[in-house]
C-alpha cells in the first residue's frame, strides 16, 4: 500500500518558530489543520505538544476534524472555518468555540443553538475584499454587525477576509489597510472592541515586518506555513522553516521496458491520463505504481529522483518513465515523492493510503526543551 509519512517534530518547530516570529510583530494565529483530516494518531503528537500554547487556536473545515481534535485535547481552542450550513449549528457550536460567518441567518440560527447549550459562542464576521469566495459585501457590514453583535449568545470577537484561496487575490496594503479600518469604524459606531481583525492565511507571511502591513492587522489563519513551511505569496520557503514534514512513497508493483505509444484503435473509454511521451523514442522503461487519481492528483507530486517522470495515470494506478534513471528500479523497490499541500490534503483523507507517523527522538527533545 502506498504510504504518506509524516514528521510531527518538524510541524511543531514550524508552530514554535511562527509564534516567537508573530508575536515579535503582536499578532495572534490559528493553526488551520484541515490538510491533516482528522487524522487522531497525528493530532496527538501535535496537540499534546505545550508548543501551542502560544496559539490563538486551531481550525479546521470539517466537523469530524473538529471533534477529533477536543477527543485529543478538550481544552484547546477551536474554530470552524466556513460559514456554517444551518443543519450543522448545534454541532458546530458543541465542538468549535469560534467560527467565522457571513449569514446572518446563520448567525441567528447559531445564537439559538448556542442557546439551548446554554453557551455564548465567539464569531468572526468575514467581509469581502475581492476574493469573492465567502465574506459580506463592504456596504453592508454596518447594517450586518448591528443585527448580529447584541444577540445574546454570540460574541463577535473579530472581522476577517480570504484573500489568495480561489482566485489569488493578494493581501496588499490597500485591502489590509480597509479591514482594518472597518474595525475602527464598528468600534466608535456601536461603542463594542473588535479584538481580532483576521488579515489573510499563509500568504500574508512576507509581507509582515515590512511597510506593507497595516499594524492594525493582528490575526492570521496559517496552514501551508506551519506545514510546509511555504508562502503561496511566492511559493518559496519561509524564513527557515521546515519544508519536509511530509513524504509520499508508493510501492513498484511492475517494470518493463514497453513502447511509447499505445499499439491500437484508442477509443472514448480511457478513464485516466498522459503524458507526452519523449521525441525519437520508440520504447521507454517503465514502473507502475500503486496509487492512482482516487488518491491523489499527480501534478501535487514531485519525484525526489529527478530523472523519474510521469508517464500516465489511471484510478488506482500511475505509470513513470524510469528510462534515463540512474538507479535500476525493480519490483518491491518505492518511488517517493515531495507532496505539496494539496496532496497531503487528498492522500490524508483516502482510506486506500497508509498514514506513518515517524517522529525523531532526538528533536523531539529539542522540542519539550529537553536538549
Amino acid at each position: 500500500m502506498a504510504r504518506l509519512r509524516v514528521h510531527p517534530e518538524r510541524i511543531l518547530l514550524n508552530v514554535r518558530k511562527l509564534s516567537a516570529f508573530l508575536s515579535e510583530h503582536n499578532v495572534q494565529w490559528t493553526l488551520v489543520a484541515k490538510v491533516l483530516s482528522g487524522d487522531n494518531e497525528v493530532l496527538q503528537h501535535l496537540l499534546e505538544s505545550d508548543a501551542f500554547d502560544d496559539v490563538h487556536s486551531i481550525a479546521d473545515a470539517r466537523i469530524s476534524g473538529l471533534q477529533s481534535m477536543k477527543e485529543v485535547r478538550p481544552d484547546i481552542r477551536t474554530m470552524y472555518l466556513k460559514p456554517p450550513a444551518i443543519e450543522l449549528v448545534d454541532d458546530v457550536v458543541e465542538c468549535a468555540d469560534v467560527s467565522v460567518n457571513s449569514s446572518r441567518t446563520t448567525v441567528r440560527a447559531l445564537n439559538e443553538a448556542a442557546e439551548r447549550r446554554g453557551i455564548v459562542h465567539k464569531i468572526i464576521v468575514m467581509i469581502e475584499m475581492g476574493e469573492l469566495r465567502e465574506g459580506i459585501i463592504r456596504e453592508n457590514i454596518l447594517r450586518f454587525y448591528e443585527e448580529v453583535f447584541d444577540l445574546p449568545h454570540i460574541e463577535v470577537i473579530g472581522i476577517g477576509t480570504n484573500l489568495g484561496c480561489m482566485h489569488g487575490i493578494e493581501p496588499n496594503y490597500d485591502k489590509l489597510i480597509q479591514l482594518s479600518l472597518y474595525k475602527q469604524l464598528l468600534e466608535s459606531k456601536f461603542d463594542q472592541r473588535i479584538p481580532l481583525v483576521s488579515g489573510s492565511s499563509s500568504i500574508a507571511l512576507p509581507l509582515i515586518g515590512t511597510s506593507k502591513w497595516p499594524a492594525g492587522i493582528n490575526h492570521l489563519r496559517i496552514g501551508e506555513g506551519a506545514f510546509f513551511g511555504t508562502s503561496p505569496l511566492d511559493g518559496e520557503r519561509f524564513q527557515d522553516l521546515s519544508t519536509d514534514a511530509f513524504e509520499f512513497s508508493a510501492n513498484i508493483i511492475e517494470t518493463g521496458t514497453k513502447a511509447t505509444t499505445p499499439d491500437g484503435v484508442v477509443s472514448e473509454a480511457a478513464i485516466g491520463q498522459v503524458a507526452e511521451p519523449p521525441d525519437e523514442a520508440d520504447t521507454m522503461r517503465r514502473c507502475i505504481v500503486d496509487f492512482g487519481l482516487l488518491d491523489v492528483d499527480v501534478d501535487d507530486l514531485t519525484p525526489v529522483d529527478p530523472d523519474v517522470h510521469f508517464a500516465g495515470t489511471t484510478s488506482d494506478m500511475t505509470v513513470y518513465d524510469v528510462t534515463d534513471a540512474r538507479y535500476l528500479y525493480r519490483v518491491g523497490d518505492e518511488l517517493t515523492f515531495t507532496p505539496n499541500y494539496m496532496a497531503v490534503a487528498r492522500l490524508m483523507h483516502s482510506k486506500y493510503i497508509e498514514t506513518d507517523v515517524e517522529p525523531s527522538f532526538a528533536l523531539v527533545e529539542r522540542v519539550n526543551g529537553v536538549a
